[in-house]
């Protein structure tokens, strides 16, 4: 058994309901109480975790009560003196001190305090503005006291403690061009924005070399799907559902537990932390602000999606603007039922020969749609537009989601070869499109026998098609099987509501947000319910003679 007086008093004030918790942290008390502080094998730093906290609260501000049980973790130590926890995830509504607990904590790693020689910290972000804001307040704080000043040498690009020689330097994410130190410690800020890992590849890269390296990733929740972000938090729920134990990050998450939160204020210190009871001078401020900004969204109710990402730590999407929730597309990922010898009805879309062009099959079982795509794009286009997937389409085409052409444009005679392959597995003759640039495909599709419908107005059958499609996500039934590609294509779709309520599916950016393996699947199922019968599975026995 293994304790730290600030770890077991935060707990202590969850369980006498002093403070509010939300779901992830009451998930990780738990998680620690049943598989961390039962070890014999670990030990809390208490000496330096007091240091540390001495150090912060006469240099930098009085921590609060989750802060000390937070950075009790980051001194947990293996018998054998080497950290237990190498990465640390602080995700929190706007404003709940994420940047003064981080600057406050690397200029403790580069202190004699800390001790250790040439332990670097590397600061870094997607725009430098942000990299330099926990640099600006430790360099700040140095030249405000003397003793400081005499104990770390600083210039407007690195701090150095003279004592250890460890550095502490700030970078901005682009990863192509940046390397790190020779870092002890990496702090990844506004991780919101990481379409991938590339920066924490690089950056991580230059740890290992200096004891005790530690990785920290903060920042608040934002509008970037299937990012970064969102691999972390699912590495969280493995780790707090006990699925994971050997995975060395401590997830530290506040986060509103429900939508409806948003209207109860006393909830709020879910997601920040800094509201709890007894509020210091400055929560009481922000709370203030808060609790303002909310009252304002009766008159701007366009803000709301805002508020609830960066106030509530919980992402919401505008529905009146988009195809579904991102919950109820990533519930399209589940297994394809057996599909051989089953009806199909075929959908294909390309906007241009020269970028991007889907093909799918839509199956019906049960109340349940399966679409079945591959989409075909030119390398061409991919060396000429920077999308936001570029560095996950290679992984695509090896998954077989899409094939990449190094061709002038895309040749018709890859859509022919598919849809003829996937008539030989399954029972597809008729393929749905719309009637831009079909006469390309056309001559070449009925030559091989295929039954093409035109849709002369593609538009008009969204709006027909768009209570269908809302029902059918919110329901949960539309099947992709582990499809990211297919998933960002519904992700990039703009519902555009025109003044006679109608909808449209458009893009939300109409050169580097995809659409097309969406509108595919939309053609498909304008046609689906005339060429997908119910089947009904029988057994020989039931066959009278």
């Amino acid at each position: 058994m293994i304790s730290n007086k600030h770890v077991e008093e935060y707990i202590r004030q969850y369980k006498t309901g002093k403070i509010k918790l939300n779901k992830e942290r009451i998930m990780l008390i738990d998680y620690l109480e049943r598989y961390i502080l039962v070890r014999d094998d670990l030990y809390f730093d208490e000496e330096m975790h007091e240091n540390y906290i001495k150090f912060t609260e006469k240099w930098y501000f009085k921590l609060e009560s989750f802060q000390k049980f937070f950075t009790a973790f980051v001194f947990l130590f293996h018998k054998d003196d080497s950290v237990f926890y190498e990465q640390f995830l602080d995700t929190m509504a706007r404003g709940g001190g994420k940047n003064g607990l981080i600057s406050s904590l690397a200029h403790f790693f580069i202190s004699p305090l800390h001790g250790i020689p040439g332990y670097n910290v590397s600061i870094v972000a997607n725009s430098e503005l942000q990299a330099k804001t926990s640099f600006k307040e430790v360099y700040d704080v140095i030249g405000n006291h003397a003793v400081l000043e005499e104990m770390f040498y600083r210039t407007k690009v690195e701090i150095k403690g003279n004592d250890t020689k460890s550095i502490m330097q700030y970078h901005t994410s682009n990863a192509s061009t940046k390397d790190g130190l020779r870092d002890g410690c990496v702090i990844y800020d506004e991780i919101h924005q990481y379409e991938n890992s590339d920066t924490v590849n690089v950056f991580s890269s230059g740890l290992g070399k200096v004891p005790n390296a530690r990785e920290f990733f903060i920042g608040t929740d934002g509008f970037v799907r299937e990012g970064f972000l969102d691999k972390m938090k699912e590495r969280a729920m493995n780790i707090l559902q006990g699925k994971d134990l050997d995975d060395p990050l401590f997830p530290f998450i506040c986060k509103i537990d429900d939508v409806k939160e948003i209207d109860e204020p006393e909830m709020w210190e879910k997601a920040n932390p800094m509201f709890s009871e007894p509020k210091s001078s400055y929560a009481k401020g922000l709370f203030k602000k808060v609790l303002a900004q909310y009252k304002q969204l009766v008159n701007n109710p366009s803000n709301r999606e805002e508020f609830m990402t960066k106030r509530m730590n919980y992402p919401e999407v505008d529905l009146n603007k988009t195809v579904a929730a991102w919950e109820d597309i990533l519930a399209t990922n589940r297994p394809f039922p057996e599909l051989k010898h089953r009806t199909a009805v075929g959908g294909l879309d390309f906007a241009s020969i020269k970028d991007f062009a889907a093909v799918g099959l839509l199956f019906k079982v049960g109340d349940d749609y399966i679409w079945k795509t591959h989409s075909f794009v030119r390398q061409g286009f991919l060396d000429n537009v920077k999308l936001k997937i570029d560095s996950k389409v290679k992984e695509w085409e090896r998954d077989g989601h899409l094939t990449i052409l190094d061709e002038p444009v895309i040749n018709i005679q890859h859509i022919v070869n598919w849809f003829v392959e996937m008539r030989e597995i399954y029972g597809v003759n008729t393929i749905v499109a719309d009637t831009f640039r079909l006469d390309l495909v056309k001559v070449a599709l009925e030559a091989e026998g295929f039954n093409l419908l035109y849709i002369r107005n593609p538009k008009a059958i969204h709006s027909l098609l768009a209570p269908r499609v809302e029902t059918l996500f919110a329901n949960h039934n539309i099947i992709f099987d582990d499809n990211p590609l297919m998933r960002w294509y519904t992700n990039n779709v703009y519902v555009h509501i025109k003044k006679d309520g109608n909808k449209e599916y458009l893009k939300k950016d109409e050169v580097r947000r995809k659409t097309d393996g969406f509108q595919a699947f939309i053609h498909a199922l304008w046609q689906a319910d005339n060429y997908l019968d119910e089947e009904i599975d029988f057994f020989v026995g039931d066959i009278q003679f």
